[in-house]
Formats: structure tokens, C-alpha cells, sequence
């Protein structure tokens, strides 16, 4: 219930600041991701393809699945798809996956500030293996990588203001 109520005053915070933001914010570039069915699926790869996994991101503040698997060293394409139904400027995501032993919760709150690069601390980007840009609702962004050589789990957040807080984490498990 706490959860709610912050996620609840965090939004009406961002909604109520949103005229100010948006002619604040420039509009972000979006990649076209390839179009699939149904909800978030993680297609097997092909010899020498990339793992393709589609991630849902809503008003919900959660990523769907919030768990993903790749093998160690191998290609993976991560296509986050945003199904909020509001505007923009009041709620986008994305993916950041962050290398082993990242201070998440330091780097997310550096990160809310820094609007003009995707709300990515530059002075943490070192911090990051892959992220994608901004995504609103219903647009789609995608991020191609290798995936770390070293077997583990690697922490992904969206840097939105709020939304780690809030519980939008998820885990990448290399094996």
C-alpha cells in the first residue's frame, strides 16, 4: 500500500509539473522495433543472431518480464515497448542495464535529473553496458548488445524520475 500512495503522489507530482516539461523537453528520437504479437515474448536466437526480448513497460511501473536470460558473451537485442496511456513528458521509460557491482539506487538518483541524456548521469555513463532512449506510450525503442562474459545476474532499471523507486528493476541473469 505504501508503494501505491508514493507511486500515486509521484505521479500526480509529474503530471502536475508536466506544461512546464514539456516545453522544457526536447522530443526524442525512437528506433522502429520489429513488430510481434501478444505480450512479451523472448524469441530463441539462430547461429549467429541475436537473442531478440521484448519488454513491456506501462503505467504500472514494472517491466514485463522483469527477468531475462542470455547467454554469456552472446548478442542480445532488447526491444522495450511502452504501453502508457500518458502523455510523454508525464511518463516514458527505458532500459538501462547497469555493469556488476553499480550503486543502483545512487546512480538512478543521479540519474533523474539529467534529462537532456536520457536521464543518464553523464558523469555515471561508464556505469552502463546498454541503454536505450526515452520511449512514450506506445512507442517502442531497441538496444542491441553483447552480453557481459562474466556469468551473474546484471541489474536493468528505467531512469525515469521515480521509476526505480518505485520498482521498475529487473535482472538480466548472463549464464
Amino acid at each position: 500500500m505504501y508503494r501505491h500512495s508514493l507511486c500515486a503522489a509521484l505521479c500526480a507530482l509529474t503530471l502536475a509539473l508536466s506544461p512546464a516539461l514539456a516545453l522544457a523537453q526536447p522530443p526524442a528520437a525512437t528506433k522502429p522495433a520489429p513488430k510481434t504479437a501478444g505480450k512479451a515474448v523472448a524469441k530463441k536466437a539462430t547461429a549467429g543472431a541475436a537473442k531478440t526480448i521484448t519488454i513491456a513497460a506501462g503505467d504500472t511501473m514494472r517491466f514485463a518480464p522483469a527477468t531475462i536470460r542470455a547467454k554469456a558473451g552472446s548478442q542480445v537485442t532488447v526491444v522495450l515497448k511502452s504501453t502508457s496511456a500518458l502523455p510523454k513528458v508525464a511518463m516514458a521509460h527505458n532500459f538501462v542495464l547497469l555493469k556488476s557491482g553499480t550503486d543502483v539506487p545512487a546512480f538512478a538518483t543521479a540519474s533523474a535529473t539529467a534529462r537532456d541524456s536520457n536521464y543518464i548521469s553523464p558523469k555515471l555513463k561508464a556505469q552502463v553496458l546498454a541503454a536505450t532512449d526515452m520511449a512514450g506510450g506506445g512507442e517502442s525503442v531497441t538496444v542491441t548488445f553483447t552480453a557481459p562474459t562474466a556469468p551473474g545476474k546484471y541489474t536493468f532499471i528505467c531512469t525515469f524520475p521515480a521509476h526505480f523507486q518505485s520498482g521498475m528493476v529487473g535482472i538480466l541473469v548472463v549464464e
